[in-house]
């Protein structure tokens, strides 16, 4: 019984921690440098880079006047059920994660494929 009321609790936390995700525009994304939230926005250039095994996706505008960049790399990137930089392109999305700073532009490193869905709204 008190494994099954641990399990309940550790469940309704996980519910009360993802309802309580900031949410912003990806304009605002630079704002929020260290913050995990969530945005939904749509997916309008993405590229597959071979070499370094690295998928890029930028929301808002295409490269270089992109508002945020969604970086996949390497073994990541087989964690989707096909190529990211096709699936989303031109989809609105809804992406949980971490800002980061790259050289002055907001960016999110995914690591799973849970934090990038598409928006069904």
């Amino acid at each position: 019984m008190k494994k099954l009321a641990i399990v309940c609790l550790l469940v309704v936390a996980g519910a009360i921690k993802s309802f309580g995700q900031t949410k912003i525009e990806a304009k605002d994304a630079g704002k929020h440098i260290n913050e995990t939230v969530t945005l939904c926005e749509k997916v309008v250039d993405g590229k597959f880079f071979d070499n370094s095994q690295t998928t890029l996706l930028n929301i808002g505008a295409a490269h270089p006047n992109e508002l945020l960049t969604l970086v996949i790399k390497g073994d990541d990137r087989k964690k989707f059920s096909g190529d990211p930089e096709k699936i989303f392109m031109n989809q609105k999305v809804c992406i949980t994660g971490k800002f980061i700073d790259y050289k002055g532009k907001p960016e999110i490193i995914i690591t799973d494929a849970e934090q990038l869905k598409l928006d069904k709204n």
